[in-house]
């Protein structure tokens, strides 16, 4: 009887250490896009080339990409509130040098850097949510306001950018953090419990070495594959360094007796699908917002404010989606859910495919709008799937898998989307006769280039390399859209494929798991088994 009235008071902290971490995760989230809208003010800034372009905006998500996996093994070990908190430190002095960067390769090193605290900062939050909420219902409702502050905060990203870009200069998105990060810690060493693996074994460095390296050169060599072809010796050198390290990786984990991460985890349909279906999913948005925020821009002349209000609809639809996952999918099934999701989304991200210079903003927030609320709804009901395949002392890896897959989408998108775009745009692109050899290095380089040169010509040349440039864009735009929209439709076949009925035993939240339905195969974590 005496325990009873205090209830109340833990449910409440309980829900504001949520509140900590969904701030966390949202300013993770919020970085990896908040550039895309300060794209051009930094080029006539910094005057980096269109390699080191791609660069900046590519090292964030790269670096954490390849680390998030050891993080999430670290956190486990060390402490996953410890690792949280000594991350979110390190991204605030990341943030500091990124701000004031004098050059493109110092803004490329400090955005590396802060993928390094990023990386201790999103596997930390997903699994301290396990611990904060042991019942299966009440931790779905939690992962869904968890996964709309990851999906909304990669939507919001451009709108935070226009907001300071038309009042500051392109160092502000970086300031931004600091505020945040001070609330951060804080409240984080206030409200958040400590947890770790009780028998954590060693930290293996070879494996930490092997995946970063791997991840790193795979997706490297991808995107150089798809701005260049095959011409150059280093893109098949750089794949064949990814793939053997990453095989000796998963050999590796086998035969170690406390791997960095358990690849048998992969066994398990669910997991499986979860994890591609998140990967996939970010490569469709963060395609999305690199291109689009470059069209409503570059093409159809919006200020940096305008093109981030106009990219709302993905935001507020990401919010919802994340939100509504735990009930629709109680009512639909995860399969059916995942699998509707990920539809929406490619058919949303197809009708990107049919935008021109003067098509009506109406289909353009209509896309926004289901791409956004599609992504909220696949990210979150993945992340839950993830967490539920795993056991719960292994909680950190496992959630740094489905981080890495978030990651990896959103530097894939980008250097995919950007790569296929920025190929179609260069072969597209008509010259003037007459223009300047300077001017065609610069606006065949990418279209804000392509809007300097043509500002610094004489008339009429200067209009028709300008409108030459914006035609090639919208071109390469569409093909880059309907080529995102396919890798979604597959995605979608495969998941409903992989989350199939195969006769296993349900877990005791009902015949069909916590989520109501339709749930096949769904078994619930050991340690809801235990309390059970």
């Amino acid at each position: 009887m005496t325990g009873k009235p205090h209830l109340p008071a833990v449910a409440r902290r309980r829900w504001a250490g949520l509140g900590v971490l969904v701030l966390a995760v949202t300013l993770v989230a919020v970085d990896a896009t908040v550039l895309s809208l300060a794209i051009p003010s930094i080029s006539e800034t910094l005057d980096p080339s269109g390699t080191q372009l791609l660069w900046i905006g590519d090292s964030y998500s790269f670096v954490l990409a390849g680390l998030l996996v050891s993080m999430g093994a670290l956190s486990d070990r060390i402490g996953r509130k410890k690792l949280l908190l000594i991350g979110s430190t390190g991204f605030g002095a990341a943030s500091l040098l990124a701000a004031y960067a004098p050059g493109p390769g110092w803004l490329i090193l400090a955005r590396a850097l802060l993928g390094v605290a990023g990386a201790t900062i999103m596997p930390s939050t997903l699994s301290l949510i396990r611990t904060l909420f042991p019942d299966a219902r009440e931790r779905a409702t939690a992962i869904g306001i968890w996964g709309a502050g990851a999906t909304a905060g990669a939507a919001l990203g451009p709108l935070v950018g226009g907001v300071l870009l038309e009042h500051f200069w392109w160092g502000s998105v970086f300031l931004l953090n600091l505020p945040v990060l001070a609330l951060l810690l804080v409240f984080g060493s206030w409200l958040l419990p400590e947890s770790k693996d009780p028998e954590p074994g060693r930290w293996d460095v070879l494996s930490v070495l092997l995946s970063m390296v791997g991840v790193i050169s795979a997706v490297y060599a991808v995107k150089e594959a798809a701005a260049h072809g095959l011409d150059t010796w280093a893109v098949p050198v750089t794949f064949a360094v990814g793939v053997t390290a990453l095989t000796a990786f998963v050999r590796r984990q086998l035969r170690l007796e406390t791997p960095l991460l358990d690849v048998r985890l992969f066994a398990d349909s669910r997991f499986t699908a979860a994890v591609v279906a998140s990967l996939t999913a970010l490569i469709g948005l963060s395609g999305v917002i690199f291109f689009m925020s470059q069209y409503l821009q570059l093409v159809r002349g919006y200020s940096p404010l305008e093109a981030g209000v106009a990219e709302m609809p993905a935001f507020v639809g990401a919010v919802v989606g994340g939100l509504l996952t735990a009930q629709v999918a109680r009512r639909t099934g995860s399969r059916a859910t995942l699998t509707a999701g990920l539809l929406a989304m490619g058919a949303g991200i197809g009708l990107l495919g049919w935008v021109h210079e003067d098509t009506t903003y109406l289909l353009l927030g209509v896309s926004f709008l289901v791409v956004g609320t599609a992504e909220g709804v696949v990210y979150t009901l993945a992340s839950d799937l993830v967490l539920g395949a795993a056991p719960a002392d292994r909680s950190g890896a496992a959630s740094a898998v489905s981080e890495t897959a978030y990651e990896l989408g959103t530097a894939l998108g980008i250097a995919l989307v950007g790569s296929v775009l920025t190929a179609i745009y260069t072969g597209a692109l008509a010259v003037p006769a007459g223009t300047d050899p300077a001017a065609v290095a610069r606006a065949g380089e990418s279209i804000g280039g392509a809007v300097e040169a043509a500002g610094s010509l004489p008339q009429p040349l200067g209009d028709q390399l300008l409108t030459s440039a914006k035609d090639a864009f919208v071109q390469g735009m569409n093909l880059a859209a309907w080529l995102a929209a396919g890798l979604l439709l597959l995605s979608a076949g495969l998941s409903w494929y992989l989350l199939r009925v195969r006769g296993r035993k349900p877990g005791p939240g009902g015949p069909t798991g916590p989520y109501g339905s339709g749930v096949p195969g769904t078994v619930e974590p050991a340690a809801d088994r235990l309390s059970a």
